[in-house]
């Protein structure tokens, strides 16, 4: 199902000059959710911006997804943990504390070097700093 699902939503959310994140179908005690997190590079993400994106898709995945579902829409935050290669690349430009398997823990822009360390699998974790990127 999932292989119909996210072709959907990737398109309803760039359609919407947004940028995807994250999407997972999960099923969580026993009922079935999909988490779209969504990112603007250009402002924060709003309350209008994730109606929006929930109203389309609703109207499309009602189609394909044919059990009982809850739908989230909501931005990554501030804050975020970057949990894959496409993410450190979404987010390049942005400051994050970084720690390195070694146990070194810095701050610094996410660049061409730190995708390059997590591609390279030096990075225990990198987390946006929201001191930086308010």
């Amino acid at each position: 199902m999932n292989s119909k699902i996210m072709p959907v939503v990737d398109k309803i959310v760039k359609d919407s000059g947004l940028i995807l994140v994250e999407e997972d179908f999960v099923k969580e005690a026993g009922k079935w959710t999909l988490k779209i997190f969504i990112y603007n590079p250009e402002k924060p993400i709003t309350h209008e911006n994730c109606e929006n994106v929930t109203r389309k898709l609703s109207e499309h995945l009602d189609e394909i997804i044919t059990v009982p579902y809850y739908l989230e829409v909501s931005s990554p935050g501030i804050d975020r943990k970057l949990k894959s290669e496409r993410e450190y690349h979404i987010f390049k430009g942005k400051r994050a504390k970084i720690k390195l398997k070694t146990g070194k823990i810095y701050i610094s822009e996410i660049n061409d070097e730190v995708i390059k360390k997590y591609i390279n699998n030096e990075i225990s974790y990198t987390k946006l700093d929201p001191e930086y990127n308010l």
